[in-house]
Parts: structure tokens; sequence; C-alpha cells
């Protein structure tokens, strides 16, 4: 008889149309309580799905709730419930996509009317019954043509549209009491598996992203395998609104942006604006000091740069259209690569003139959807902290570490102190032969084993030129942010015939490092202002010290003390309006500023000043010159080590 192999190594014989739920609830009820579905031979499966009954044995591995995939699967079968809510109470919903995504899920309907949260009150409490209700997730395949004639029967044309870009002859169909749904699954046995979940928001999204599509209501949900971690992400929620930067820009007077000019194009503010300076000037001291030349090059390129580089045949959806200047066309620039090498060709280089490293805050332009702008996050103009690097084949690992060291300690620098990191490798659609990528992907694999740094490796994940290491922060409540890349490309020297004089007086062709450490600056300060809810650190603070005068006899004293912060080289406003003191008090701690400084009669008369800090509050009264040295000792922008 055909038989499984349970993760113990115990053997077990079957019947045949024996489901695995049948077969594990026989011979171990334990791994069936842990269990929200199997890989069967390394491949998911439902618990429901039946083995396959030409193979003599297969072997099982349970799927834990608490697993990545295992989490993946209960929220993707919650999504299920959703749409059945849906379907039940607005008939005339039409069923888009619900796919799962950090922490959590959202479906997109077609419905005549946006959601209310009374709406969402409805759904919640129908998909309560549904769980109630424990029905069976039922697993069922269906022929290509058959499954569109069932779709198309229902009015589900944007499921239509999912099936007839399938290339698959078979299609998966799941079925839970009267709702079936388009899936590939594996999913939970039942609904009454779920026990923790919650619809946190609906909002309009177009269908596939673009602007051209009809608008739909998306409904956002999270769930969680137990009531205690629902809560918890709940609690984080609460507090990730509160730190979101686009609510924080508008408070804090740091950046904005406006339709008059156009989605995804950043208006930095004077506030916004000096501590992307402050971020420059940082980047670029640490960069020479690394062995970086910086360089300055164009916002626009002829097409046939961008054709030669490949750009156009394989982000074209991406980039800008062309613009016609002298009878040729020109697009603005989506990277600063193909620039960099044109500044490597005009000189003749020698092996003694490797490694060569250019860097530059070069901004680029990329359309990206209207669907997808977010604040700093997600725009179309924006500014990367690039650099490529040429080296011979013998420096590419050393060089690989030493943009690793860096990385990390520009990062750690701006707080950032915990990282997830990420190889990935060729992706389906690639240009170079196999040989190059085999080194590129040893190269990178070297220089983190090297480092001691754990990573994982993210399968055909890499870019069209060459595999890469991706490094995630993660912010102070948790989340991550991609920020940081570093790539190896064999191709591009190719395509744009670079070399060098060798050793053996022969041309060789230098490999190229591609790398951003903050990646887009525009991400990156987001990033900062989240991490920090706007708080930023004294040296990054906008205004390190504002001067707050109790009444007008004490303004002439207060013009002196700021005269006197600001030779010292500090950031000062000065705040001498006929406001009550406590007022001022208040809208300095609302600003986020890491001090003030309180000056009255007492302060006037004794030539000190009266410090406020926004962490610890009051302080001792103490001399202007003995302030100054306290701030000093507190702004170190070196060695991650930054107060």
């Amino acid at each position: 008889m055909p038989h499984v192999i349970f993760p113990d190594g115990s053997v077990v014989e079957y019947s045949q149309g024996e489901s695995f739920l049948e077969i594990i609830k026989t011979f171990d009820k334990k791994l069936l309580k842990k269990s929200v579905a199997l890989k069967v031979n390394g491949v998911a499966k439902d618990l429901r799905s039946i083995p396959d009954a030409t193979l003599e044995s297969v072997e099982i591995e349970p799927i834990l709730l608490e697993s990545p995939e295992g989490l993946d699967i209960y929220r993707h079968s919650t999504a299920h419930v959703m749409a059945e809510a849906v379907k039940s109470l607005f008939e005339e919903a039409k069923l888009a996509i619900g796919p799962t995504v950090d922490n959590g899920f959202y479906y997109d309907f077609d419905v005549e009317k946006p959601f209310t949260p009374e709406d969402l009150d409805k759904i919640d409490a129908r998909m309560r019954e549904i769980i109630k209700g424990n029905h069976a997730f039922e697993p069922k395949s269906m022929g290509k043509a058959e499954a569109l004639k069932y779709f198309k029967e229902a009015g589900e044309v944007y499921k239509e549209e999912v099936i007839e870009e399938l290339t698959d002859d078979t299609v998966g169909i799941y079925t839970q009491g009267n709702f079936t749904d388009l899936c590939r699954g594996p999913h939970l046995p039942s609904t009454g598996y779920i026990q923790a979940f919650k619809l946190t928001g609906a909002a309009g999204a177009y269908w596939r992203g673009d602007e051209k599509n009809r608008m739909l209501q998306r409904i956002y949900a999270t769930a969680w395998g137990t009531k205690a971690e629902l809560k918890e992400h709940l609690r984080r929620l609460e507090e990730a609104k509160k730190r979101d930067h686009r609510k924080l820009g508008r408070e804090l007077d740091l950046f904005s942006t406006s339709e008059d000019i156009g989605s995804g194009l950043v208006l930095w503010h004077p506030k916004g604006a000096t501590v992307r300076g402050i971020i420059e000037d940082f980047w670029r001291s640490e960069h020479r000091r690394s062995g970086y030349d910086i360089i300055y090059t164009p916002h626009l390129a002829r097409v046939d740069l961008w054709k030669t580089s490949g750009h156009w045949d394989f982000y074209q959806e991406n980039l800008f259209s062309p613009m016609d200047l002298d009878g040729q066309e020109y697009i603005v620039r989506p990277m600063n690569c193909p620039f960099h090498i044109e500044i490597y060709k005009s000189h003749l280089r020698s092996y003694r003139d490797l490694p060569i490293r250019y860097a530059e805050l070069g901004t680029v332009y990329r359309y990206e959807r209207s669907g997808v702008l977010h604040g700093l996050l997600r725009v179309r103009g924006f500014t990367q902290d690039d650099a490529h690097l040429f080296t011979t084949p013998g420096q590419l690992e050393g060089e690989i570490g030493g943009v690793l060291d860096f990385t990390l300690y520009i990062l750690k620098s701006f707080g950032f102190n915990d990282f997830d990191i990420y190889l990935s490798t060729r992706p389906e659609k690639y240009v170079g032969s196999l040989d190059d990528w085999a080194r590129a992907e040893g190269a990178l694999k070297g220089a983190l084993e090297s480092s001691g740094l754990d990573y994982m490796v993210d399968p055909g994940e890499g870019v069209f030129y060459g595999p890469k290491i991706d490094i995630k922060i993660k912010d102070v409540i948790g989340r991550s942010w991609q920020c940081s890349t570093i790539q190896v490309d064999f191709n591009l020297p190719e395509r744009f015939n670079v070399t060098y004089r060798d050793e053996d007086g022969g041309e060789s062709r230098p490999i190229m490092i591609h790398r951003a450490l903050m990646g887009s600056l525009e991400r990156f300060f987001g990033c900062l202002v989240e991490h920090y809810a706007g708080a930023f650190p004294l040296w990054l603070a906008p205004v390190q010290v504002v001067i707050l005068t109790v009444t007008d006899r004490n303004n002439d004293y207060a013009e002196e003390v700021s005269k006197r912060l600001k030779e010292a080289g500090l950031r000062v406003e000065l705040d001498i309006r006929n406001e009550k003191l406590g007022f001022k008090i208040r809208e300095s701690e609302l600003q986020k500023v890491p001090y003030s400084l309180v000056i009255g009669d007492k302060e006037t008369e004794m030539g000190s000043v009266s410090p406020r800090s926004k962490e610890t509050g009051a302080m001792d009264a103490m001399a202007v010159e003995e302030f100054i040295e306290l701030i000093e000792q507190k702004r170190i922008p070196r060695g991650g080590v930054l107060s």
C-alpha cells in the first residue's frame, strides 16, 4: 500500500482517496493541531488535498501557523472570507484581487459606492458568522476554458481578465460554503481556524494601479494567529499613525507636494531642506574620507544612451516620454550609471588606476502610476545617493566588503542598528552569461560570509544586469524599510565597451559595482521622520535651540544670546512674540526642538540661560558658554555614535 513518511521518520500506510487531513487525524492529532497546511515532498499543499496516487510514498512536513508561510496562508484564507462576506452583503460587487501584504491583506471590489465605516462593521460581523460556520476550504482544478465560462456567467469580469493572462491549462478554484473564488492556494482546512482579524480601513484603488482603469474600493485588514498578537499589532498601528511622515511633514513644516506642480514631485521647505543639507554634507565628507570622487552629471540625455544601457528595453514603462531637441530625442534620466561610465571612458585607464569610485547625489525621474505614489516613499522625482565602482576581477570581493562596511557605518550613524540582509539572485529576465552571473553571485556571497553578517537568499530578485545585496533597515517600532543596495554588473561594461590596460599591456574589462547606501534621499528622509517620530537627534534637528523670552524687557539680551549660539554653529530660532511663556514652551515641544532656552529678568541680569530639554524637561540655569559646551558634547556626526 502507498504510505506517508511523517517528520519523525515514522511510516504510515493509507487508503487511496484519503486526504492528508484524514491520515494525520488518525495517526498524529498533535501534528494536526499545530499545522495549517503541509509541505508534501517540499511543495506546499492543503491539509484537505489527497496524496498523488502515482507515488508509492510521500514525505510530509507541517507548515505551522507561526511560520511566515503559515501566517501567509492564514491571511489569504481570511481574505476569501472577507470576499464572501462582501458578496453576501453587496450582491452587485465584483471581485478583483485579494493578496496578502506585510501584516495582513486587502481585497479590491468594484462597487457602486465607497464602503463606509458602517459597511465595514457589517462586513466584519458577517465574516464572524462565516468563521463560526466552520466551512471547509475545498480545492478544485478547472480547465482554463471551463473557469472562464464559470466566472463569465457569474459576471466576474476581473477574474476573467486574470484567467486570460494565465499560461497554465488548469486553474485553481476554492469553495467555502456557497462561495467560490479563483486561487492557487493552499488554504486553511476550514474557516473555523481563523481566530483574530480586524478590518483596518477602506480606500479607492485603481485596477492594477493604473489611473486609466476603473477606480475600485479596497478593504484593508490584518489577521493574526492569536488575539494577543492582534492586540499588539493594533498598538503598533496606532504608533505608526502618530509617526506618519506625511502628517509630521505638514505639522513640522518639512515638505509638501502640490497638484499644480504634479504628483510625486517634492517641495522641500526650509526646515526639511536644512535636514537634507545636513545629510548631504555628512554624506559628501564621509565619501571623500572613504576614497570616493564626487561628480555631477546632467538631468537628461539622448534616448540612444538608454538604448545602449538596456534601460529602454527593460524599463521603458517607467521612463518618461522623449522630448525633441534639435531633431533628436532626449529623456530625463531614470538612472545615473551611464553618465558615470562616460566619465570613466573620457580617459584611458590602467589597472593601476583601479578601483575608481564615483559618487553622486543624482536626481532621477521615473514614471510611477499615480495609484502607487505615497508621500516621500514612492515619488516620481528623487535623488539617489548613488555610486559606481570600477574594479578588476581581483578587487571585486574586497570592494564589495568595503561597501558593506561603509553602508552599515552610514546607517548606524543615522540611528539604524537592526537590519535584514538579502542576497538576491538571477531573475527570469536577465542579460549576460551564466558564468558572469555565477562569478558575481559568488563575489557577493563571499563578501557577506567574510563580514560575518547573517543573510538570507532571495531567489530570482536580482536586477536584469546582475545579482545584488539588499539591506532592509528596521525602525524603532520594528518596521522594515528597503533602502540600501549593492549590485554587481558585468553587463554595462560590455554594452559600453569599457576597458582598462591590464598588467600585460592588453585590454581588459572592468567589473562595475552599483551601490546606494541610503537609497533615495526622499525615501530615507521619510524613514528618518517616522523612526524618530519627527524628533530628530540634535545633530539632525532643523532647529536645535529656540530662545523664549518672558517679557519684551528680555529681547535685547535674547538677541545677544542668539548671536553667540549662531557663532558657535548652532541652528537657533528666537521667539520674542508677546505671548505667554507656557504657550511658547508648548509650541516648542510640538515642533520637537531639542532645547529651548528661557530668558527672563533673572537670566538677563545674571547673563545666564535656563535650558529645557525635550527629553528631560527643565534644567538648572547656566552660563551661555556652559550651554554651548554641553551641546558640543552631544553632536558628534561620526562613528555611529550620534545624539
